[in-house]
This record gives C-alpha cells, structure tokens and sequence, in this order.
C-alpha cells in the first residue's frame, strides 16, 4: 500500500491511497481540477479511482466532490449524516459498521469529534500494513487508543500552535472553537497521541492540516521531537504536509 497526501490545510484536503489492485481518494477538498492534475502527474487515471472516503462535509474536504464525481461517477463512502450535504451525489454507499472494504483495502472507522454533524477518521489495511488517517477532531476518544496503535504509518493532525492562536488575528470565539473538544488538534495534542501510539512498526509520521495563519511547520516538527525525544521514542520519517504540494509517496 502506498499513499501520498495531494494537498492538506484550511483550503483543501486530498490523500491518495492505492494497492495493486485498488485505489481510492480521502476526502476531495480541492478543486477537480487540482486533484485531476495532480493524479495525471502521478499517471494515475482518475477514471480508475474505486472510491472515495469523506470524513466530513465541510468545505476544504468535498470541494471537488461534486465535479469529480459527475465526471467519473466514482462510488463516494459516508454515513447518512453526510449524505444529507451531499445529496448530489448518485453513486454513494452508506458507512454503517465500524468496519468495511473498498477492494482490498479493509477500512476501520473512527469516530471523531468536530463541529459537524458526523465526522470519520480511518485506519486503512492491506495485506498485513496499515496506516491511520485522522483530521479535524478536538480529541480522539480514548476507546480506540488501543486499535490506533503500532500502526506502519500515521497521518495525523497538527492544526496550531496554542500561542500563536492566542496572539493571533482570530476573534475569541473562533479561538474557541478552534481549541475546544470539536475543533482541531494543536501541536502539543497531536505530539501526545503520536507519541503514545506509534510502535516498533512505525516508519513515518505525516503532520497534516496545519494552519497557515496559527501554525509554523517548524514549530509543529520540533514539537513532536521533543515529545518523542522526551518519551525516548524515534521515526524514521516525519513529512510536513502543505497546502497545495504534494508529499513523497510513502510505502505503507
């Protein structure tokens, strides 16, 4: 299984994930164009994309969503909470177990939490790999640390950093909601979780979805070092994901 993430911030998130045998999309928050694009440069056709994976309907994840699917009529994964935002879509299945397919990729979901009415975090598998996909959340619920551990690879996120949100632009109460239980991960969260889940599988670590006015991908690397430092814990391969630059492929 590989995976390179196509674009990751408040503008637009896309992650691209294949086997040999399948390949699919987590969530399309750029524009159709952009993600067309991108897939051409990586001589994916997007025409062969099996699915597509939302984690929630807010706009910097389903932007391309409708375009896409009405060019290519991919079959897009949400729960009926979701489909009520997207209900242009034709070709859709309902998610309503914690556990299901696209190919062979088994798909286990994770509830998360933000301010939308439904929203998913995911751990993909294949063939004895795997890799957990998780953004826009204010905490992850501590009834599946023990499913979100010893993945191969985490894509995780690192939103902001606490002082410059707090000394920032942003009025109160968007701070508010940024920090609270359904906003974002901050840098200081996303370092505790990553620090208590990875194992002696783990070979990479993406920070993803960081804020380009609250964050500093410095900032949000030298954080989780010194948690891992701290924790006397190591990964081989941190990526910074940014918006509109895709990462390397990572081979889960």
């Amino acid at each position: 299984m590989k995976v390179i993430i196509l674009s990751s911030g408040s503008k637009g998130n896309t992650t691209y994930v294949e086997t040999e045998t399948t390949r699919i999309l987590i969530d399309i928050g750029n524009s159709c164009k952009y993600v067309k694009e991108r897939l051409k440069e990586l001589n994916v056709d997007p025409k062969s994309i099996d699915g597509i994976l939302i984690t929630h309907t807010h706009k910097d994840h389903i932007k391309g969503l409708e375009v896409f699917t009405k060019q290519y009529g991919t079959k897009v994964y949400c729960t009926d909470k979701m489909f009520k935002y997207i209900d242009y879509i034709n070709n859709y299945e309902f998610i309503i177990n914690d556990e299901f397919e696209v190919g062979n990729i088994t798909i286990k979901v994770i509830k998360t939490s933000h301010d939308t009415e439904d929203s998913n975090g995911y751990i993909l598998s294949s063939d004895g790999h795997s890799l957990v996909y998780i953004t826009d959340t204010g905490y992850i619920n501590q009834k599946y640390f023990e499913c979100l551990t010893n993945h191969n690879v985490y894509i995780l996120e690192s939103n902001h950093d606490i002082e410059m949100l707090n000394n920032g632009p942003y009025p109160y109460e968007l701070r508010k909601r940024i920090y609270g239980d359904k906003g974002h991960l901050s840098n200081v969260d996303c370092s505790k979780y990553l620090t208590s889940f990875i194992g002696d599988k783990t070979s990479c670590v993406v920070l993803a979805h960081l804020s380009e006015e609250n964050n500093n991908p410095d900032i949000a690397y030298q954080t989780l070092i010194d948690k891992l430092n701290s924790s006397n814990k190591h990964v081989d391969n941190i990526i910074i994901a940014k918006q509109n630059e895709v990462t390397e492929f990572v081979e889960v």
